[in-house]
């Protein structure tokens, strides 16, 4: 994107109010890994650099489950600004027993919009030291509670919670539309 995507303007806010709005209803901590903290003090947020000076996913979700005091966490990114409250709620009562809880539709699943246990910070710790960043490969070893399509379209079947801004054509795409808050 050539910039911080998440204080980009979006519908007159950075991109990062967007991800923090919802998750401040749910949660009584958020907790933002980052390598530049000074840019989040305004946030009463939590905020954590990476434990590994390795960059990728898993060191962010390593580092993050690290600081919390939660035995589960809701794992985001940055530039997701169409998230859906009922759904994260709905995800986080599925997490008791299970490693992590994640969304899939046939074949895609969303792995930075799931909810991880802290007991993975073992496998997550190797996968890092073996210089292996992809989540998918670890998800393969994990107790995963899959949430389906079905259940998904019950709170958002426009299924815009998982829309993330990558790109600049993204970015642009999603700044033109009309834009409301749901929780």
């Amino acid at each position: 994107m050539g910039a911080d995507k998440a204080f980009l303007p979006f519908a007159g806010i950075p991109l990062v109010e967007h991800v923090l709005r919802p998750l401040k209803q749910l949660f009584r901590e958020i907790i933002v890994v980052t390598n530049s903290p000074e840019r989040y003090a305004a946030y009463g947020v939590a905020v954590v650099r990476d434990a590994f000076n390795k960059r990728g996913p898993l060191t962010g979700i390593y580092s993050g489950l690290m600081r919390s005091k939660d035995e589960y966490n809701f794992v985001v990114g940055c530039d997701m600004p169409f998230l859906n409250a009922r759904l994260i709620s709905y995800m986080t009562a599925l997490a008791e027993g299970y490693d992590a809880v994640v969304p899939t539709i046939g074949e895609f699943m969303e792995p930075l919009h799931a909810v991880y246990c802290k007991g993975i910070l073992p496998v997550i710790e190797e996968r890092i030291r073996q210089n292996d960043q992809r989540i998918r490969n670890m998800l393969a070893t994990l107790r995963i509670r899959y949430v389906l399509k079905e259940e998904i379209d019950r709170f958002d079947p426009e299924r815009k919670s998982f829309k993330n801004l990558n790109t600049r054509q993204e970015y642009e795409e999603a700044s033109s539309v009309d834009w409301e808050y749901r929780s």
